[in-house]
């Protein structure tokens, strides 16, 4: 096996999952990471992609390694060839959600008017258990311009009602990119003031920063729509983990808390050649800053 006993003792076990998706019923999206409770933690989960060379050898290892380490749910960034049936069941054993997916469906296709692409993987995810449907990329000539954010926003908001009937979300995961200027406004802003409340803006703290934007004064222009957000650290060492670098996560928090309706913190770390490692390290540092 991939990930072998000793490896997963080393990382440590972290604490239980609560939020196991284990009875939801099929007919209905999960309603998991609700803050509908005043100071209840917001839940934590993983971006797979962090971890995505070892998800390919080896998925179910890296499922339990997860849960481990103490996180409550993932976001997948592809299937690695298992059905929605198969995923939900991996992730039960282990007392695991998911918390989002990065859709494969391609923006281009869909603006063309083709949603077979996207009503396949909606059924899927609808039986995986999750709400949060995200784009993960879109390709520049449907955001550079002021009239090319209007409609991918009216796009957007199209997709998040075909699967409403479901308590499902659409939303757009943020790059560097997205924050260039149209004339005042930042491409990113244009697609949000043109979408509906069902569109989740899934801020990503680092790549804004990366990209000129201020992700501080964007998660409180936009109050409600941040259910999910990434967070990736900016600055730093090489491979800083989560605190470790420039943001101000106390900052951060604050906003999706009071203003942002945030549901599902989910972490994302892409470099280091120990990703597991990191991740854990990741968690470690939340856990000192109270979450």
């Amino acid at each position: 096996m991939y990930l072998t006993r000793r490896h997963l003792l080393k990382l440590g076990a972290g604490a239980a999952a609560a939020c196991a998706a284990s009875g939801l019923p099929l007919e209905t999206f999960a309603q998991t990471g609700r803050q509908d409770d005043k100071g209840k933690k917001i839940p934590i989960g993983l971006q797979l992609y962090s971890v995505r060379k070892m998800c390919e050898e080896d998925l179910p290892g890296v499922i339990k390694a997860v849960s481990e380490i103490g996180y409550q749910g993932v976001e997948f960034a592809g299937y690695y060839g298992r059905a929605a049936e198969q995923l939900r069941k991996m992730l039960d054993e282990h007392g695991l959600v998911c918390c989002g997916t990065h859709l494969r469906a391609s923006l281009k296709t869909l603006a063309g008017g083709d949603f077979s692409e996207f009503d396949k993987e909606a059924e899927f995810n609808r039986v995986l258990g999750n709400p949060y449907l995200i784009f993960p990329w879109m390709p520049d000539e449907l955001r550079n311009s002021a009239e090319a954010c209007k409609k991918t926003g009216e796009l957007l908001s199209r997709l998040a009602e075909r699967v409403r009937q479901y308590d499902g979300y659409v939303g757009y995961h943020a790059h560097g990119g997205d924050f260039g200027k149209i004339g005042d406004a930042t491409q990113w802003d244009l697609l949000f003031e043109n979408s509906s409340d069902r569109v989740v803006m899934q801020m990503d703290i680092g790549n804004c920063i990366g990209g000129g934007g201020d992700p501080y004064a964007t998660l409180k222009k936009f109050p409600g729509r941040s259910l999910t957000v990434h967070l990736k650290e900016y600055g730093g060492p090489p491979a800083a983990a989560l605190g470790e670098g420039d943001v101000d996560w106390k900052q951060v928090f604050q906003i999706c808390e009071a203003v942002g309706g945030t549901r599902w913190y989910i972490v994302e770390h892409e470099v280091g050649d120990k990703p597991l490692e990191s991740v854990a390290a990741c968690l470690k540092n939340l856990r000192k800053m109270g979450k």
